[in-house]
């Protein structure tokens, strides 16, 4: 490691720790959990998660995904029994990893992957708006985004007592110093992110003018927050409903982390991500989350995409912005406290922002309507549901897309200019499944004039279809039709998807594709 690649890790490990610090108080506190268990998970998803993973620029921690399903198991189980639920999950993981079940996420769709990005971002753009004015998240994403105006107004018109415009001139003024500095900042002091240069600023700012708004809010006693699990507790390991519970999350776990990681993978141009060793890492990570009564992690794409955006390098980053979580909040709890959470919802809704990017869209449009339309659905289920649902509405879509590839099957006659011939061309996949819509195509074939038929288009062609094409052939040459058909095409498509196939007729008449 050179010092250039040292200098950009380290810088975007501290604007991943500031980001990373307000997620992991308000995952946790959504969750119905004390906040040290989320920092708890930060730490370990930073220090542990991060020395193991598989995919180097991808962060882990606790996940808004899992908030949800995680104040259920405490609202009805207890904290107590969480630590149980994640362990096992944790266990489950691992044992994925070690199976090499996490290959099984690199087919994914790009439909998907974009999908989920905005998304995501749209969603860190609704929520983090309303806290960006000092205003509470509402319920979900929908309410959130329906909400925005309500907020814009706070922010606009001052109400007695009530500072929510103060906290929007800190957001606006970070948003302000993030795109002033990504314009203008000098060729010297470019590696410097704007989001460190925003924080510093507006928390000087407040901090001289002794601004009434909220700020980061952290207990002195962390270390002392910490609950192993107790050894009373390891019964439960073999009960049914948690075991069902640790199924789940390390199902919405390890989706949420590898799909993160084909997102994290979309970002940069250095290595790939190994899914296997990346599971195995989210095991271990999670394992030891569970032994120490805290929120179970995945890999995180609003962290992995600021630390990919702040310029880090290898892994390093991941591990030392875990190190920074340890370091201050334990040591320099003050510290923290000056800073206000308006800056820090705003640097999430500047990243919101850019992760729906336009140009994902551009890219899609290239190769037809059906990935826009897997695209949006996904970005649908995702706002008005959960990430979960979105994801796998995405990949049941990109699913259903193959199948019809693969079934449809397509006629289309074009009569020459002289009158006597006429062209034919198939399209699509001609297999046995479509072997009637196939065989009543070629009877709709008037005998009365030469026929060519044109294979070029298929993009697949079985055996039971290259049979009835002959049988029809053979039929109408004896009635007197004149036909050619484009053999040479349809053999060479039938070897190159079948390599074990040989399919070869002596009376086939062989013709080239410029007919």
């Amino acid at each position: 490691m050179n010092a250039t690649t040292l200098k950009h890790d380290v810088v975007s490990s501290v604007v991943v720790f500031l980001v990373a610090l307000p997620l992991c108080l308000g995952i946790a506190i959504a969750s119905g959990a004390p906040p040290a268990a989320g920092l708890i998970t930060g730490i370990i998803g930073g220090i542990v998660a991060g020395s193991l993973s598989g995919c180097p620029l991808q962060v882990s921690g606790p996940a808004a995904g899992l908030a949800v399903l995680v104040y259920e198991i405490i609202q009805k189980h207890g904290l107590g029994t969480l630590g149980i639920v994640v362990l096992l999950a944790g266990l489950i993981q691992l044992g994925a990893g070690l199976l090499r079940a996490g290959q099984i996420f690199r087919a994914i769709s790009p439909s998907v992957i974009y999908g989920m990005l905005a998304g995501i971002g749209i969603l860190i753009f609704g929520a983090q708006f309303h806290v960006m004015v000092d205003d509470a998240p509402r319920a979900n994403g929908v309410q959130n985004l329906l909400a925005i105006p309500e907020s814009i107004g706070k922010g606009l018109f001052p109400m007695d007592g009530r500072s929510h415009h103060l906290a929007a001139y800190i957001g606006v003024g970070t948003i302000v110093i993030l795109i002033l500095w990504a314009k203008f900042a000098p060729k010297q002091l470019k590696w410097i992110p704007g989001a460190l240069v925003a924080v510093a600023a507006t928390t000087a700012i407040s901090d001289v003018l002794d601004l009434p708004i909220k700020y980061v809010q952290l207990s002195d006693n962390f270390l002392g927050a910490i609950q192993f699990l107790p050894l009373a507790d390891l019964p439960k390991l073999i009960n049914g409903d948690v075991l069902m519970l640790a199924f789940t999350v390390a199902f919405v776990a390890s989706a949420e982390t590898l799909l993160s990681a084909a997102a994290v993978d979309q970002m940069h141009d250095g290595a790939r991500t190994n899914y296997n060793k990346e599971l195995i890492s989210q095991g271990v990570g999670n394992t030891l989350c569970g032994i120490m009564g805290s929120l179970p992690m995945t890999g995180v794409i609003v962290r992995s995409a600021t630390n990919v955006a702040a310029g880090a390098k290898t892994r390093l980053s991941a591990i030392l912005h875990g190190v920074c979580l340890l370091a201050l909040v334990a040591l320099f709890p003050g510290l923290l406290r000056m800073i206000p959470t308006a800056c820090l919802a705003a640097i999430l809704v500047y990243t919101g922002y850019k992760l729906v990017n336009v140009q994902n869209m551009k890219r899609l449009l290239r190769y037809g309507g059906a990935p826009i339309v897997i695209y949006a659905a996904t970005i649908i289920g995702i706002v008005a549901t959960d990430m979960l649902k979105g994801i796998l509405l995405g990949l049941a879509l990109s699913i259903l897309k193959v199948v019809y590839a693969r079934t449809h099957f397509n006629m289309r006659m074009q009569p020459h200019p002289d009158g006597r011939r006429l062209d034919v061309y198939f399209e699509g996949a001609a297999t046995f499944l479509r072997l009637p819509t196939f065989a009543d195509a070629l009877e709709v074939i008037s005998p009365d004039r030469e026929t060519y038929i044109h294979l070029r288009d298929l993009d697949y062609v079985d055996d039971a279809c290259l049979e009835a094409l002959t049988n029809w052939q053979k039929q109408r040459t004896e009635r007197g039709s004149v036909v050619i058909i484009e053999w040479d095409e349809a053999l060479q498509l039938y070897r190159d998807k079948n390599p074990l196939g040989s399919y070869q007729r002596a009376d086939m008449v062989v013709t080239g594709s410029s007919h």
